[in-house]
């Protein structure tokens, strides 16, 4: 497992895995013991947690399923769909009446978020 696998599983951020020496790769042995008996910086940044905004979210795409986990941006809107470089806004379901599509690309390395508005 890499650390990033390690830091989206313990749902911190990389920065605080790197900072706390969690090695770039773990079996799932040593995984397993961090998880079950945490040292007191991982037992401290779950009791910070306030569960407003989650550390790691997994983008989906409507199209295709493919699937990356990404830590959310502040400025993200809520998506209503998700898709992959591979696919196009054409490929999603229908826009419905009285709507806009707005995407924003390079949400990840390979996902675009789409919102549908209300036309003004």
């Amino acid at each position: 497992m890499t650390r990033r696998d390690a830091a989206i599983a313990l749902d911190i951020p990389m920065e605080m895995a790197k900072r706390h020496g969690i090695p770039a790769r773990m079996s799932e042995a040593e995984f397993a013991e961090l998880n079950a008996n945490p040292p007191a910086w991982l037992i401290q940044s779950r009791a910070n947690r306030t569960g407003k905004r989650p550390v790691w979210v997994q983008l989906t795409c409507a199209v295709c399923g493919f699937t990356e986990a990404e830590r959310p941006k502040k400025w993200w809107p809520e998506f209503d769909f998700v898709h992959c470089v591979e696919h196009g806004p054409a490929q999603l379901p229908p826009l419905d009446a009285g709507k806009t599509r707005l995407e924003y690309p390079d949400i990840s390395t390979r996902m675009y978020g789409i919102v549908d508005e209300d036309k003004a």
